[in-house]
């Protein structure tokens, strides 16, 4: 559930003590473990290292982010792929396909 209309977006009182002491569009990142800071309109520019468990991504804010969650630019887990036996047997076709092609490219 989002927050109320009324109350307004609600942003880390540490995040924007932080934004006033660096100059717009300073490229230093701010270290920032506040993932559910909204993202708004004096933030564009900066760029912020968002802790997502195990260590800080860092982001640039442009005009597209803002009303979204710090949070939604640090993915907390991390996709490896889906399948087993049946989609490596699928992939290895694949790759032994692509070779023959590319060695006659070579020629």
């Amino acid at each position: 559930m989002s927050r109320s209309s009324k109350k307004g977006p609600w942003v880390d009182p540490k995040l924007v003590e932080k934004m006033g002491k660096m100059k717009q569009g300073d490229l230093t990142p701010i270290k920032t473990w506040s993932r559910d800071s909204e993202i708004s309109p004096e933030m564009v520019g900066f760029v912020f290292a968002i802790h997502n468990g195990k260590n800080f991504i860092e982001v640039r804010i442009n005009e597209d982010m803002v009303g979204h969650k710090l949070g939604e630019f640090s993915p907390t887990r991390k996709f490896i792929k889906h399948g087993g036996k049946i989609q490596k047997d699928i992939e290895k076709g694949a790759t032994e396909a692509a070779q023959p092609a590319a060695a006659g490219a070579k020629k």
